[in-house]
């Protein structure tokens, strides 16, 4: 082992996150964690009640569970050690952006959520790290993305990961909506 893999492997084992592929069986943990991500991220942001129903729809593990079935989405948790708690995710689908034309061969980064908490420390650099390792291995040009057009973090952190903006979209919260910005990296010149 050369010593900037065994450096990259000494970094995963004494940052106390594992990042794994999900199976079937994973629901209820992407569930939880997808809930309390998106609480922590928008409370104090978006209305309570737009959030709470939001997160009951688009958080449900049946919808988990239908993804997990799904052979184009893939999914991978990331876990706080000990104990394997889920403190994040990303999520690989096919692309739902109609607000934005899309070529043959793109895939969308759905989701990517980590707690506040671990943010820094390197842990969203690896589920994205994932993530675009697979979308190269199936072949995709660009990996698409939509971001709250006011979440400056995660806007600065898709940027330096090369993050390009190529549309907006309307995204619907419970009764309100709010703007998007449609990001795109491109996997053939990066």
């Amino acid at each position: 082992m050369n010593n900037e893999m065994s450096s990259a492997v000494a970094a995963e084992v004494e940052d106390g996150v594992d990042i794994r592929r999900c199976l079937p069986g994973d629901e209820a943990r992407l569930s939880a964690v997808g809930g309390a991500t998106f609480l922590d991220t928008f409370a104090g942001v978006l209305a309570g009640d737009d959030i709470l129903g939001h997160c009951e729809r688009q958080h449900a593990v049946q919808r988990y569970a239908a993804w997990l079935a799904d052979p184009h989405c893939a999914l991978w948790l990331a876990e706080a050690r000990p104990g394997n708690a889920p403190i994040g995710f990303a999520m690989l689908s096919p692309p739902d952006l109609p607000s934005v034309p899309t070529q043959a061969g793109d895939v969308e980064l759905k989701r990517i959520y980590l707690l506040h908490r671990f943010h820094g420390g390197g842990h969203g650099a690896r589920l994205m790290q994932a993530a675009i390792g697979e979308a190269r291995v199936r072949g995709a040009g660009r990996l698409l993305l939509g971001v709250y057009a006011k979440n400056e973090r995660a806007l600065a952190f898709y940027a330096r990961k090369g993050f390009v903006p190529i549309g907006e979209r309307r995204f619907r919260v419970g009764d309100n909506e709010y703007e998007d910005r449609i990001l795109a990296l491109d996997l053939v010149a990066a």
